[in-house]
């Protein structure tokens, strides 16, 4: 009997074999999870369907997934539509994963403060909102110990230069974890978050990712970054009922990056160069 024995959920933000939501959903799914999957909608000039083939190439094979359907989640409707789907092939959903966020890569390439109305807008409602239009579609068709889990980071709780606006998406999903666990406490569903290092991922190259690996490796208390696979069970434990005395916190999987307060060992290749 696995952890998700008998447990069904949604899969929100798959993108390819690198995004941390597919590392989350494999896990799941080999601990004896029933997953539906969403995709960015493609284009309708789009013949190949490119979105939907990359997280198709996944989900085929995987016997455990058990839908795939478009999701664009400034559309209510969209939102509606998946949750009417997992209802009709599982009856009652017992977990969600949320791991969506965007904006425009104009928008992250400049300081914050000159971040457009617009593309702060758009990325606010991706990034966030959707988080809350999530859960309030769900609601009532999560199981009694239902589990959400979104994907945060740690340029929400403290300036990390280069993310710029997401940052401050992140600090607003991050405060929107701690409301949605309020509301939905008395249902007994729990909502948190996941707050995972840098990891190679489509939307981390987008964000700096690349600068920031040797930084973590420096730093981090265990000396390496983290991998997909220990953020996939960091979000599968939050996910089952073994986090079930668990709501409205924010697990940091960075190899302890979080909990310094200097530059660590990295300062010993400056010694000597200091005043």
């Amino acid at each position: 009997m696995g952890l998700f024995a008998g447990k069904k959920g949604l899969i929100l933000g798959v993108a390819n074999d690198h995004s941390i939501a597919w590392a989350v959903a494999q896990f799941a799914m080999a601990e004896g999870a029933l997953c539906g999957f969403t995709h960015l909608p493609d284009r309708p000039d789009d013949e190949r369907q490119r979105n939907r083939r990359r997280v198709a190439m996944l989900t085929d094979t995987a016997p455990n997934a058990k839908f795939l359907m478009p999701l664009d989640v400034n559309k209510d409707e969209d939102i509606r539509a998946v949750v009417a789907r997992a209802v009709a092939e599982f009856g009652q959903i017992d977990f969600v994963l949320h791991s969506i966020a965007f904006a425009l890569l104009d928008d992250l390439k400049v300081d914050t403060m000159a971040t457009s109305r617009e593309g702060f807008k758009l990325a606010m409602e991706i990034s966030a909102y959707s988080l809350l239009a999530v859960a309030n579609a769900v609601k009532d068709a999560m199981a009694a110990k239902g589990s959400i889990v979104t994907m945060t980071y740690f340029g929400g709780e403290k300036a990390v230069p280069g993310y710029n606006v997401m940052g401050v998406c992140k600090a607003a999903l991050d405060s929107i974890v701690k409301y949605l666990a309020y509301d939905l406490g008395p249902r007994g569903v729990r909502v948190n978050a996941v707050s995972a290092g840098p990891v190679r991922t489509l939307a981390g190259r987008a964000a700096g990712v690349e600068d920031m690996l040797g930084l973590y490796e420096k730093m981090a208390p265990l000396g390496r970054n983290i991998t997909h696979e220990e953020v996939g069970r960091s979000a599968g434990f939050l996910l089952s009922e073994m986090s079930d005395g668990i709501t409205g916190e924010i697990l940091h999987v960075d190899a302890g990056y979080n909990i310094m307060g200097s530059p660590g060992r990295l300062l010993d290749q400056y010694r000597g160069q200091l005043p």
